[in-house]
């Protein structure tokens, strides 16, 4: 196989050249290169997505919960609620066992500080380091921001058309791996 087609699996008229997976038997060649432009620039975005993923990771030197954790962390804190323990394992749909190992682990990290809860002394408060926040928001948060900033340029028919396109996308893997 050709390095080039390796690059294009997700092209009908490499991937299913017999056309029994899709049939392109009423599309003309060019709605096909269309649609498999679609497919190459969501190739694309996943693997920016990745590249930040493992980037930010490597640079805070964390997993991906805990990056997740850290993030609801910021966003709890912002909105001048408690962040808690059960709202992590809620949050992330973990054990409480796996969250105490992740905060274990936040905490040694110099990332987090458990505190008392100022309501319920059954419980602790989960405080982000200073740090890490700013760390988190000069990586991840930048790179949000420059996404919302793309998104909102669209007009709102446009993002329409996003909305309902990703919508669709996503379900088309309900089901098919679950039994």
């Amino acid at each position: 196989m050709r390095a080039e087609d390796a690059e294009r699996m997700h092209d009908p008229r490499v991937s299913d050249i017999r056309g029994r997976l899709i049939d392109v038997s009423q599309m003309s060649d060019d709605d096909i290169s269309h649609v498999v432009a679609v497919l190459d620039a969501l190739r694309d975005w996943r693997a920016a997505e990745e590249r930040l993923s493992q980037a930010s990771r490597r640079f805070m030197k964390l997993g991906d919960n805990d990056m997740r954790a850290l993030r609801y962390v910021i966003v709890v804190t912002d909105r001048g609620e408690v962040a808690t323990a059960g709202g992590i394992a809620e949050h992330l749909g973990i054990s409480t066992a796996a969250t105490t190992k992740l905060l274990d682990r936040l905490e040694r990290g110099g990332h987090i500080r458990r505190l008392p809860h100022p309501r319920d002394r059954r419980s602790s408060s989960i405080v982000i380091a200073a740090e890490t926040r700013d760390a988190a928001q000069a990586t991840v948060g930048r790179e949000h921001a420059r996404r919302f900033r793309v998104a909102a340029e669209l007009a709102p028919a446009e993002r329409d058309v996003v909305i309902r396109f990703l919508a669709e996308l996503s379900r088309t893997t309900e089901g098919d791996w679950a039994s």
